[in-house]
């Protein structure tokens, strides 16, 4: 799909323009509250027109009309729209009433540079979302969540079990990629995160952005633009882009308390009651600056929240024959780290469950072999406690310790759910601030403005249990194995700076943006088995940060005489990115030998009794190593133009064109043409057609690691991710990363029944990416063909060995995508007497994406028969199926001057469980989650409000305990739920308490 296929024309009408004499006439007024406040920054629009002010710092407005009579259209967040018939040119005063309903009329800062454009007459599908309305009501405090449940086509959820993505939510808009959504704060460019995902999640391979380093408090609105804009905005916009609108309120203070618990029938691994305790202290409070409506506002929250498990009890084996004689050993005060064989066999002596033959075998063997057996592939040998491991062709593997689970529990005074993981949410403490500002510098409407913030978040998650009976566990630091943990340490800084006012008639904004994201791992409770007894628990294991620098230069001026206004715009961007990872300690990241020497081409690690080799690096996470470490930038460079026309009152035409060349891989032209028509005051039809965008991220450029991936049965494999101008991806003939590319449609229209207060709109969609980038299967020694039988000693081979990885994965353009779907909205607001009012919201998407055409994988591994490992089937389930393709949310909120009682239904579609096993392909079935809040105003300053997440405390679909092969997804009891498909968590009910102050 190019874009010459897809769209080779473009049809320019000749319109003509008939025009009268019209002369100009000044409206003055003023613009206050309920209890006579000025009201600033209230919208005053010409309805109709795209002619449109915004009011003062002491609410007054001066509005040039064409002609009278006219209507004014009053607005605001938080007040009732108001339609102003004015008649002559004398001074009115507006009176606007408190209402959480109006958001259609606000004026827009993303989807059109027209500065009087408002929702209900955009040309594309924006949603405004309130922010101060769901922090009161809603059960949700972090941005991820609140857009998971108020967003129509916006889907998040906390991961499980998959390292450094436990502690950052990756997000999708229209079921794209965390990568193809763009995030603007106040319309500037914010920098991504510094995860990359390539563990088994939704967006694997993809970098997104942390939305929960903003603190919600700081938001005024979040403006979700649901159509390609990468034209308007540059790279990153396929899906659309979303606006965060910093809070501009001055002379008061809100501060609000929430804390909650999960209350559920699985808390506490699954015997019920309460877990994942959370607490979350938020403020906000702003100062004017001078009298011409200049303000700073400071923002800030904490919060702390407490892991849980679902977990319920291993199933698994545990212990073997080793194991027992340890115990014995350990309580008979031996030295576990240098058992002789006489040692040993006294040991056996003491183990009650060895049966007479079993004990005497022992203390008649010649050598620990003897006992143990050893692990040498088809050269194995079985010992007294260990069998030969067979293969379907009669070969021999390995060797097979016996098992005894049961026995050494029962010896012990354990139960199997001791070695249970932590399967469920990670615990998290962490702080924001944000500042947002703006100074007027004279009567010209010459302003300074900037904001900013700095955040710090540090998680704690777990990963598999290491068990006495692997070799991954030095028993005699770990006499019970251990469950390792990740500690992250996740910094987040932003500041931008900028200044606007006129040149000549022309608008002109000049600013400078700045973000970094810092993302560093600690190791605990772990170990280097190969280290023996000199391996520390704890390890710096490194990590990784990014820099974002964007600065731009904007001019826009509107020509009211031109058709029935010209909003034309233009401008250039500038930005940098610096991409680092920084190498852990020695230990965290190397294999070692007998005498604790890295291990090289001539030595071999250490083993365990039954001669198995022992792993190096930190559990759980290896360390990054020096030939990790990697500081790469970039820069790049666009210019962009713009024109918005009301052709007539009736038809609105917007053009978009921009240019884009990067340092590291070329240039691209992208543009955007899109339409609204009025068929009525009521109704609008609205559709666009754009070209787009993404430009690889420097992390898929240039991340490298080994990481510990569990495969499908649960077992370990150290993958090792490479860059694709690496060595290793040459020998494979994996092909260097070029830019996304993309082509999308959408038509829509907007509809209102002022009689019935009800307004619809429905939009469909189409989008196509060409190129995709993906993250590989994982590529073993023997794919490269050098040697059919055992390829560990090719280049290949010894490559991976280098970085102490037994598999190979990359970044690739692997695949071409069509994603379409259908998004709708219906508000409706209706006045029930005595001051009651009752506010419905029912958004809807329905999605699809699929992959299409053929996998472009190179000859090399078409000729290898290797095009299901460049883009495996979990891979394909992952893109298609994981998340939910329709979801459907109805809110409703009853509000009285005392009273307010939030209520939301939603339905989250059906997941499939993403492995590349066809058979365990499970599909889970659609649920439906039900949040109730109910609030009480004790004073004007004092607000309680109590309710729950998921009333109902519903669960996604189990595990199936057995598939036609006979396997199962539980990974002997591990995951009871499913964690690589997604619906809404698996937490259960949360029930919440809220302390709010409004002070002013």
């Amino acid at each position: 799909m190019k874009k010459s296929y897809i769209f080779r024309k473009t049809i320019v009408a000749l319109l003509f323009l008939f025009t009268g004499n019209i002369i100009a006439q000044t409206i003055n007024g003023k613009v206050v509250g309920e209890n006579g406040d000025s009201l600033p920054f209230v919208n005053v629009v010409e309805k109709g027109t795209t002619n449109g002010v915004n009011t003062d710092e002491n609410g007054k407005f001066s509005i040039n009309v064409k002609k009278l009579p006219t209507i004014l259209t009053i607005s605001s967040i938080g007040f009732k729209t108001v339609e102003k018939n004015v008649t002559s040119v004398s001074s009115i005063t507006i009176k606007l009433l408190e209402d959480s309903v109006g958001l259609e009329e606000v004026v827009l800062s993303i989807g059109s540079r027209n500065k009087s454009r408002t929702v209900v007459d955009s040309p594309v599908p924006i949603d405004v979302i309130d922010v101060k309305e769901l922090l009161t009501s809603g059960p949700q405090v972090n941005l991820n969540q609140i857009l998971n449940y108020v967003a129509p086509s916006f889907s998040s959820n906390t991961q499980t079990i998959s390292d450094g993505t436990d502690h950052v939510d990756p997000a999708s808009l229209r079921g794209l990629g965390p990568d193809q959504v763009l995030v603007l704060v106040n319309g500037k460019r914010r920098h991504t995160s510094s995860l990359i995902n390539v563990n088994g999640t939704f967006g694997r391979g993809s970098v997104g952005t942390d939305l929960n380093a903003i603190p919600a408090a700081s938001i005024k609105r979040i403006e979700v633009l649901r159509d390609g804009a990468a034209a308007q905005y540059g790279s990153d916009a396929i899906a659309g882009v979303i606006n965060i609108v910093l809070n501009d309120t001055t002379d008061q203070l809100n501060l609000s308390v929430t804390s909650g618990a999960n209350v559920s029938k699985y808390a506490e691994e699954q015997t019920g009651g309460m877990d994942g305790e959370s607490v979350n202290v938020s403020a906000s409070y702003g100062i004017k600056l001078g009298k011409e409506g200049g303000f700073i506002n400071f923002s800030g929250d904490f919060d702390y929240r407490n892991p849980y498990s679902r977990m319920k009890e291993w199933e698994g084996d545990i212990f073997n024959g080793a194991n027992a004689i340890e115990w014995v050993a350990s309580n008979s005060g031996m030295n576990l780290a240098d058992l002789s064989l006489s040692e040993v066999q006294f040991a056996a002596q003491g183990v009650t469950y060895f049966d007479l033959q079993t004990k005497n075998a022992i203390a008649n063997a010649n050598s620990l072999v003897d006992i143990f057996g050893v692990d040498d592939g088809s050269n194995s040998m079985a010992g007294i406690l260990s069998t030969l491991n067979v293969n379907s062709s009669g070969q021999t593997t390995g060797i097979i310790p016996l098992d005894f689970t049961e026995q050494e529990l029962v010896v012990r005074g354990q139960e199997r759910s001791d070695y249970n993981m932590r399967v469920g949410q990670s615990g998290l403490r962490g702080g924001r601030f944000f500042a947002n500002m703006l100074l007027p510098l004279d009567d010209n409407g010459t302003e300074l403005y900037s904001f900013g913030g700095f955040g710090s978040r540090n998680g704690n998650s777990a990963g598999f249990y290491r068990l006495p009976n692997q070799e991954r566990t030095y028993t005699p630091i770990y006499i019970n194995g251990f469950l390792p943990e990740i500690n992250s340490k996740i910094k987040d800084q932003s500041v931008a700076v900028g200044i606007r006012g006129k040149i000549s008639e022309w608008d002109v904004d000049v600013s400078n943006t700045w973000g970094k994201n810092g993302f560093l791992y600690e190791i605990t409770n772990t170990s280097n088995a190969s280290l023996l007894n000199d391996s520390s628990t704890e390890f710096d294991a490194g990590g990784f940060s990014f820099t974002q620098n964007t600065t731009n230069v904007d001019f826009s001026k509107k020509y009211k005489d031109v058709f029935k206004g010209l909003n034309a715009a233009f401008g250039s961007e500038y930005r940098t990115e610096i991409y680092e990872i920084v190498a852990g300690e020695e230990a965290s990241y190397t294999q070692y030998d007998g005498d604790g020497l890295p291990v090289i081409g001539s030595t071999s690690s250490t083993e365990d009794f039954f001669g198995r080799t022992r792993p190096g690096a930190s559990q759980v996470f290896p360390g990054f190593s020096p030939d990790n470490e990697v500081v790469k930038d970039r820069n790049s460079i666009g210019v962009y133009a713009d024109l918005e026309a009301d052709l007539t009152e009736k038809l609105l035409v917007s053009l978009a064109g921009r240019f884009e060349n990067y340092s590291d891989f070329g240039s691209t032209f992208n543009y955007k043409v899109s339409s609204r028509y009025k068929l009525n005051e009521n109704i609008n039809i609205r559709g666009a057609f754009n070209t787009g965008f993404r430009a690889p991220s420097l992390h898929q450029l240039n991340f490298n690691s080994t990481s510990t991936i569990f495969d499908n049965l649960g077992n370990p494999q150290e993958v090792g991710t490479f860059a694709n101008d690496s060595r290793v991806a040459k020998l494979l003939g994996i092909p260097e990363l070029k830019q996304e590319e993309s082509a999308s449609v959408s038509l829509g229209f907007t509809a209102k029944i002022p009689s019935a207060n009800l307004k619809v709109t429905v939009d469909g969609y189409w989008v196509g990416i060409e190129d995709r980038v993906v993250y590989t299967g994982q590529f073993t020694t023997n794919d490269t063909n050098s040697n059919t039988n055992d390829d560990s000693d090719s280049e290949f081979g010894k490559l991976l060995e280098k970085a102490n990885a037994t598999a190979a994965s990359f970044f690739a353009n692997a695949i071409d995508t069509e994603s379409k779907g259908l998004d709708v909205v219906i508000t409706h607001s209706a006045e029930l007497g005595d001051g009651m009012r009752l506010k419905s919201d029912l958004s809807a998407t329905f999605s699809q994406t699929k992959q299409v055409d053929d996998i472009h994988s190179s000859q090399q591994i078409a000729n290898a028969g290797l095009v299901d490992t460049y883009f495996p089937e979990d891979s394909r389930v992952y893109l298609e199926e994981a998340v939910p393709r329709t979801k459907v949310n109805l809110s409703n909120t009853l509000s009285t001057d005392r009273f307010n009682v939030f209520l939301r239904n939603v339905y989250f579609g059906e997941v499939t469980e993403a492995t590349t096993d066809l058979d365990r392909q499970q599909v889970f079935s659609s649920k439906i989650v039900t949040d109730l809040s109910v609030g009480f105003k004790a004073t004007e300053e004092l607000t309680f409000t109590v309710g729950a997440n998921n009333l109902f405390d519903i669960y996604p679909d189990k595990a199936a305990t057995s598939f036609s092969d006979g396997g199962n997804n539980r990974s002997d009891g591990r995951f009871d739920w499913s964690r690589r498909a997604q619906q809404f968590g698996i937490g259960g009910r949360f029930v919440f308490a809220r302390l709010s102050f409004v002070i002013k």
